[in-house]
């Protein structure tokens, strides 16, 4: 690697912007991450959960797997499959239609398009690219302002808690949220990004997202009257998709886990009654027991889970793309990219061709940065 000849700030350890992370690194830049989080993945995380009996339980809480189109990625992808970042998820697919109560189209999965997961869990590929050399992550560290200074053409980056975090020549931001009211809504504080910094943020100004819950389940026993490890759900108000988790390639199998994710319009319905601030343990839980009873309700003779456990995903999946051509926001002037999958696609693989044209921007202004 060069020696790295500039500072920049990535916000965000979710996939798009660990790729835009190591991609600069790489590429000689100096790169500080900043995420809130305990760890890396956003999206991509891994929920450990104890069971009361002492087990310990691992569930991909959010994106259950990725597929591949576009060749830059596919590109990215095989060399994080010689690594051991990834693997195919080779099982039975299949939907569920809950009024008649009968699987359709469930069979092994044809090749067209190979499900990739990470390995030991989807966090595992945020996880390496966050602590590639010449990435500096800092976590439990949110960003509670960005300051232009406009006389140094630097940034600075103030933490929620009001500490200092430096200067940066250049910013990468890939939460949507940074300069929306939704921000307030969430923390209660100001949006960090002031849109008014540069013309170009004008098309955050109202990002429409998509509310989901995921119901994290683990049996004793197999469900061996389910044929399929990956299931999608028609005709349920409740349920949107199902898979199993210690079916993937790299987890144990001690225990059969499953992660639900809810529909569109019955989180929007929770969400409207419980506001947008975090969840309290009574309303996840009636959420958990609704979503388990729409299961139940399959006829698959499903036992009781020995642990259960839900999560809101309150504005992760976003409704629209705001930079199809560009695949990321960018302020030459101001040297600040936004990037993720709200840019391009509302999948893994937009996400990491936006982080790629995010680095990309920096990388064509590393002579001036």
């Amino acid at each position: 690697m060069q020696n790295p000849v500039a500072k920049v700030a990535v916000v965000g350890s979710g996939i798009s912007g660990s790729v835009c992370a190591a991609t600069l690194a790489r590429n000689g830049i100096s790169v500080t991450l900043f995420d809130s989080a305990r760890g890396p993945g956003g999206r991509m995380s891994q929920r450990r959960e104890i069971s009361e009996d002492g087990r310990e339980l691992l569930f991909d809480h959010g994106a259950p797997y990725f597929t591949v189109t576009n060749p830059d990625v596919l590109s990215v992808v095989t060399e994080w499959e010689s690594r051991g970042l990834v693997a195919e998820w080779k099982s039975n697919f299949g939907s569920f239609d809950c009024f008649t109560n009968k699987f359709v189209n469930t069979e092994h999965q044809e090749r067209e398009s190979k499900k990739y997961v990470g390995v030991p869990g989807m966090n595992s590929i945020c996880k390496a690219l966050c602590h590639e050399p010449g990435v500096d992550s800092k976590f439990n560290m949110g960003i509670g302002k960005f300051e232009w200074l406009e006389h140094e053409n630097l940034w600075s980056l103030i933490g929620l808690d009001g500490q200092h975090l430096g200067h940066f020549k250049g910013v990468v931001a890939s939460d949507k949220n940074i300069a929306l009211p939704r921000f307030t809504a969430i923390t209660g504080q100001p949006p960090p990004l002031d849109l008014s910094l540069a013309p170009e943020l004008v098309k955050l100004h109202d990002i429409p997202i998509y509310p989901c819950f995921a119901l994290m389940l683990a049996f004793n026993e197999p469900l061996s009257l389910v044929p399929a490890k990956g299931l999608s759900f028609t005709n349920s108000k409740v349920l949107s998709r199902a898979q199993c988790e210690s079916s993937k390639p790299g987890r144990s199998s001690t225990s059969e886990r499953w992660v639900l994710h809810s529909t569109t319009e019955y989180a929007k319905d929770v969400i409207a009654q419980s506001g947008l601030e975090k969840p309290s343990k009574e309303t996840l839980s009636k959420v958990g027991n609704e979503m388990l009873q729409e299961f139940l309700s399959t006829g698959l003779s499903i036992p009781q889970p020995f642990f259960m456990k839900a999560h809101r995903w309150g504005s992760a999946f976003p409704a629209a793309s705001i930079a199809k051509e560009e695949k990321c926001v960018w302020s030459e002037k101001k040297k600040l990219a936004i990037c993720g999958d709200f840019c391009l696609s509302p999948n893994v693989e937009g996400a990491i061709l936006s982080g790629l044209a995010a680095a990309s921007k920096l990388k064509g202004l590393i002579s001036t940065l």
